[in-house]
């Protein structure tokens, strides 16, 4: 049977007796319901006012739209809600939600001045996209290009921020060293083929600290993948050290760091260091021994075997000194699988097989946090011409990670999300489906009742709230 409905209505599959009508009448909804978690944490620390003090904005301010601390506000929370690209915000702009979390007194945009601007409340890409590409200094007679950021502030920041979320000095603190392939696709400014990756590529370097970041540097693929390290792990060490004299530091890194520079420094300097050592022939003879034991068990028990070992060793050319390496050697159903570390870690610190199995390996959990950052929060995002803006780009993404980094360690502590990535965390507690209200004293915000997660919501709405408001 035919039935008479609006223009506006769409009529799906019955259900049953029952029709199944739509229409785009539900008012302002959002899909972004926990973005008013992005703001609160954002408030009690005060992320985005202190990156925000990290720039130079020479924009006459009577005259611009949008303050810089809404633009940022704009792209990182915008990178947490899974908002990779700048195009993406050419849809978000009349988004009242996003422009509540941002900090917009007007989120439905009834006060602009221009008709065709109605309902616009956030910044579209062309202006994001000129905060990105500012050069290293203002032209006057250039009237786009006004915001300029400052590298040093901003490297300062993030090693501010991991300071700042200890409440008292560490007995230890472990830095997680590593670099990894940022693939490009195009024409970038620094583009060099990489042959370990096999593709063109950038090579950042990061640096972690269990769960929190202190270094993102981006870099070209032309060289090892140590370099700069000392002079990062340095200016970490001087930080570190100004506050926390007594913390025992400890470097710890894979292969691609064990370089006698870098080694050398950590022993001048009362730095201690695991790191991987790449296995050769000598090192292989070095451990025949342990190798036919570990071969011997397997056989026996057609289980996998370790025979653990230590020794003093050095390179015939490279290193310096002699130091003290680890030896694993393992025997699996494919055969033989050695392996090596070298620190300078006391013996009295750990047996030899503790300190390889979970000291070293534990380092594979900086990997996890660097997938967060690349595939979560999008920073392999480095698509613009200049390596400037793509670092940039790095530390937006860098800055979201800490954002949600901080939710995590501050809000979720004891509910199912406590360990959650990046990408579950948007996923169950960002990408929540809201309306919007808005009245002169109050602006209501109505949250899915059918929300599998309602508890956890609360729970970490709650931590937050009590969480200091940062002076």
């Amino acid at each position: 049977m035919h039935t008479q409905c609006t223009p506006d209505q769409m009529e799906f599959q019955e259900i049953g007796r029952r029709q199944v009508v739509a229409a785009f009448d539900g008012g302002h909804i959002s899909s972004d319901g926990g973005a008013l978690l992005l703001r609160e944490a954002d408030a009690r620390l005060k992320l985005i006012e202190r990156f925000a003090a990290c720039f130079s904005d020479h924009r006459q301010q009577d005259l611009i739209e949008h303050r810089l601390e809404e633009l940022l506000r704009q792209r990182i929370f915008g990178l947490a809600l899974g908002y990779e690209d700048l195009n993406d915000h050419d849809d978000l702009y009349r988004d009242p939600l996003l422009g509540v979390a941002v900090g917009k007194k007007d989120p439905e945009g009834h006060n602009r001045v221009r008709r065709q601007d109605k309902g616009k409340v956030l910044a579209a890409h062309s202006t994001l996209n000129r905060l990105e590409l500012t050069p290293e200094r203002v032209i006057p007679s250039n009237r786009y290009w006004k915001v300029v950021h400052h590298p040093v502030a901003i490297e300062e920041l993030f090693v501010t921020l991991f300071l700042e979320s200890f409440p008292e000095a560490p007995v230890e603190i472990i830095l997680d060293f590593d670099a990894t392939d940022d693939l490009i696709h195009g024409e970038q400014e620094g583009r060099f083929f990489h042959g370990y990756y096999g593709d063109y590529c950038y090579l950042p370097l990061y640096v972690f600290c269990g769960d929190q970041i202190l270094v993102a540097r981006l870099r070209t693929s032309d060289r090892d993948a140590s370099a700069g390290s000392v002079e990062v792990l340095a200016y970490l060490v001087e930080r570190i050290r100004a506050r926390w004299p007594h913390t025992r530091i400890v470097a710890r890194a894979d292969s691609g760091f064990a370089r006698d520079e870098f080694m050398d420094w950590c022993e001048n300097h009362g730095i201690y260091y695991v790191l991987g050592l790449a296995k050769n022939v000598r090192l292989l003879q070095k451990i025949g021994k342990e190798l036919v034991q570990a071969k011997e068990l397997y056989e026996q028990t057609q289980q996998a075997a370790r025979v653990f070992t230590d020794f003093l060793w050095s390179t015939r050319k490279s290193w310096t000194r002699q130091r003290r390496v680890i030896a694993k050697a393992e025997h699996l159903s494919k055969g033989a699988n050695p392996r090596f570390i070298v620190t300078n870690l006391p013996e009295d610190y750990a047996p030899a097989q503790r300190l390889y199995e979970d000291i070293y390996c534990a380092r594979g959990e900086m990997e996890n946090r660097i997938k967060e950052q690349q595939l979560d929060l999008f920073a392999d995002r480095t698509s613009a011409q200049k390596m400037r803006a793509n670092q940039l780009r790095l530390w937006f993404s860098s800055l979201a990670y800490v954002l949600m980094s901080a939710i995590r360690r501050l809000a979720l502590n004891n509910t199912q999300l406590a360990k959650a990535t990046c990408g579950t965390i948007r996923l169950k507690l960002l990408k929540i489906g809201a309306q919007i209200r808005v009245s002169v004293r109050r602006i209501w915000v109505h949250l899915a009742s059918a929300c599998p997660y309602q508890d956890v919501f609360r729970h970490a709405w709650i931590a937050l709230r009590q969480y200091p408001m940062r002076t």
